[in-house]
């Protein structure tokens, strides 16, 4: 990898237990309607490297996981064929909305699925991404599983999310963001390794998105099954 983030050894949240679905639930259906307002701005330029990279990998088959009200939707290229998928039903029905008023007619399917367990087919897709959903879920190592999973041997997976810094001015900022993150869910101290085991890590690759470098986006290729 081409950086360096705190461990979970040092992160306390990983003695907490991470939240639930009905809690990731509750969480959303309260900031559906300001979501776009209150959050997009600030991770806008992380989301736009995503979906450039997004378009810029090899396939047409592409999911998106934590979907939410479609914000990064109309930045695909037209032939990437796009299924989202998240918990919140309301971020679902703003994401319609969404994709109706803009005629994005290559997004197949808006799903409400559990990205730790969808149900697709092994191999359905060439590329997932995961967009500030990682330091969500319940199980960060299971979504990384089910990701490995679903893409093919040879395809791209993307995580766009903050990583704990172990100090200097990100980590000031972490501090500083931390009430608006657990309103959301979000853990402000989310330790890389809770996602990516060390020993899976070989080829990753991640760097720093405005502003701050307060999310990374991290890259890999699936491996083919052992």
């Amino acid at each position: 990898m081409s950086e360096t983030f705190k461990t979970a050894s040092a992160d306390p949240l990983a003695a907490r237990g991470s939240l639930d679905a009905d809690a990731v639930r509750a969480a959303y259906r309260r900031w559906a309607g300001v979501y776009d307002a209150v959050f997009g701005a600030i991770s806008a330029p992380a989301r736009r490297a995503a979906v450039a990279a997004v378009n810029q990998a090899q396939g047409t088959d592409v999911l998106e996981v934590g979907v939410g009200t479609g914000l990064a939707l109309p930045l695909y290229l037209r032939e990437k064929r796009i299924t989202g998928i998240d918990l919140s039903a309301e971020m679902l029905d703003r994401a319609r909305i969404r994709v109706r008023q803009q005629n994005l007619t290559n997004v197949d399917h808006l799903l409400e699925l559990d990205a730790e367990d969808t149900g697709f087919e092994t191999g359905r897709f060439d590329i997932a991404v995961a967009m500030f959903v990682a330091s969500v879920v319940p199980n960060p190592r299971k979504l990384a599983e089910e990701l490995r999973r679903v893409v093919r041997p040879g395809g791209t997976i993307l995580f766009v999310n903050h990583f704990a810094a172990d100090g200097g001015p990100v980590a000031w900022v972490e501090r500083a963001m931390a009430p608006a993150s657990r309103a959301l869910g979000w853990h402000p101290d989310f330790a890389i390794d809770r996602l990516i085991a060390p020993d899976e890590a070989v080829g990753l690759t991640a760097r720093p998105m405005r502003p701050f470098g307060l999310f990374r986006l991290v890259s890999m290729v699936n491996a083919a099954p052992a």
